[in-house]
């Protein structure tokens, strides 16, 4: 099995940047990708972006695009989550999630709140 651990979360202003990290634990030679989502107060939870775990490509949602980077690194099993110039709307529970393969469901961590004001 494969455990997420969230980190990094917090209270930030509009406009400010923060990085979230996702650590990884177990059998994560077997990753194929990870992922970061997020969910507000009220909504679902909605996709951010998803980094190929041995190749690094990434791939965002329209929402964050330009602003969010996904970064992994493979020898500390840690993925990361660099947000700039945060919106009050980026205001969630980010959440980590890994797959072993393309056709697997989502491991999931437990979440870390992001909020940002205005």
């Amino acid at each position: 099995q494969v455990r997420l651990v969230e980190s990094g979360g917090g209270l930030v202003q509009a406009g400010d940047s923060l990085r979230l990290s996702c650590a990884a634990s177990g059998f994560t030679s077997r990753l194929y990708d990870m992922a970061w989502f997020r969910q507000a107060p009220g909504k679902e939870r909605e996709f951010v972006g998803r980094i190929n775990w041995s190749g690094g490509s990434t791939y965002y949602a329209d929402s964050v695009k330009g602003r969010f980077t996904i970064s992994r690194d493979t020898v500390k099993k840690t993925m990361y989550l660099q947000m700039g110039d945060l919106k009050p709307e980026d205001t969630a529970v980010y959440y980590c999630a890994g797959r072993l393969s393309n056709y697997d469901s989502n491991i999931w961590g437990q979440g870390t709140q992001v909020t940002v004001s205005s």
